[in-house]
């Protein structure tokens, strides 16, 4: 093989190389966006939860009472 025929051969491994980085990336890339919408949802769902929590809690008439012992006292 002459000079010019290995720098080929080595260009065409780079963009080889290229090609599939750039692909995992985008693949990770994908995958990061899921995994944000998702915890974006969940931390909307927590704070919808929390809210209705402090709403029971507020409505309950037994606010502020000690908890009963558990039966097996």
């Amino acid at each position: 093989m002459t000079d010019l025929e290995d720098a080929l051969t080595r260009i065409d491994r780079l963009e080889a190389t290229v090609a599939d980085q750039d692909r995992t990336i985008e693949e990770m890339n994908a995958a990061i966006v899921d995994q944000w919408k998702r915890i974006e949802a969940l931390t909307r769902r927590i704070t919808l939860l929390a809210d209705q929590l402090v709403e029971v809690e507020s409505r309950s008439s037994l606010r502020g009472a000690p908890e009963p012992p558990p039966p097996h006292w």
